[in-house]
């Protein structure tokens, strides 16, 4: 017999990432400055569930310089896209039940 949770990505438990793939989803790229403002969490907090996420290669993450300013920005990968959907389709079905 399949449990309630079977389909659910313990990679998105975390409501900060949730707000990420959320904000990624929807967005071709986020800056980590935007994510923060948008989440309201801290830089630790934030980097420490981006840097979970990328390394189980659900994000890419992309490091340049604008003028002399290091920055830094998000995207999802195809694997991260097909993960969330699957997670978001587990939630709809336990929402629905048996």
């Amino acid at each position: 017999m399949k449990t309630l949770i079977e389909g659910l990505n313990k990679n998105f438990d975390n409501r900060v990432r949730l707000g990420i793939m959320s904000a990624l989803m929807v967005n071709e790229g986020v800056e980590f400055n935007t994510l923060k403002d948008l989440l309201g969490v801290t830089d630790g907090n934030l980097a420490s569930h981006l840097k979970g996420l990328e390394k189980a290669g659900i994000i890419c993450v992309h490091k340049q310089f604008v003028g002399r300013k290091p920055n830094t920005s998000y995207t999802i990968s195809e694997d991260g896209k097909r993960q969330f959907n699957a997670h978001i389709d587990a939630l709809e079905k336990l929402l629905k039940g048996p």
